[in-house]
């Protein structure tokens, strides 16, 4: 028997998921400091994720990525991160938003050098058989048709 939920909560009410991230060892670090709330997925939303994220100074969103099938929205709520994309660095306030297209080659991060948290909502489709890319580090992820997820580095070899 499935468990029955409200039709809407306050999002402080839904728990933080457990940090942790997919990266290894060098790259988690850069993540540390990041928090997500899913909120997607407490309403049991699978064709699209939402995530209320929060970034620690010195922290950031993700490594520096472009998905090859999945389209991504940031909304700022709190704080100023730096957006860094293919076209250079942006100082993002709240209520401003950027959007990625996938397959565009655009790749992209939030990186907090400010003094104070930052928070955002994050949107993203869940399309099966993305392959996000990451310019800049010795990365390659695959995301199988069951979501499952295989790291190596860009020559195939495992971490």
């Amino acid at each position: 028997m499935s468990e029955t939920k409200p039709a809407a909560i306050a999002a402080s009410k839904v728990p933080v998921r457990p940090r942790g991230t997919i990266y290894p060892p060098p790259f988690n670090k850069r993540v540390a400091g990041r928090d997500k709330t899913q909120l997607g997925d407490y309403f049991g939303l699978t064709n699209i994720g939402v995530n209320l994220t929060r970034i620690e100074p010195g922290s950031q969103s993700a490594l520096r990525h472009t998905h090859s099938k999945q389209d991504e929205f940031v909304y700022i709520l709190e704080g100023e991160p730096t957006l860094i994309t293919n076209a250079g660095e942006f100082l993002l306030k709240p209520g401003m938003c950027a959007g990625f297209k996938a397959s565009n080659g655009d790749a992209h991060h939030l990186v907090n050098k400010s003094v104070r948290d930052v928070v955002y909502l994050e949107i993203g489709d869940r399309t099966k058989g993305d392959e996000p890319t990451y310019p800049d580090d010795d990365l390659q992820l695959r995301i199988d048709a069951d979501g499952k997820f295989s790291l190596t580095r860009k020559v195939g070899t495992a971490y």
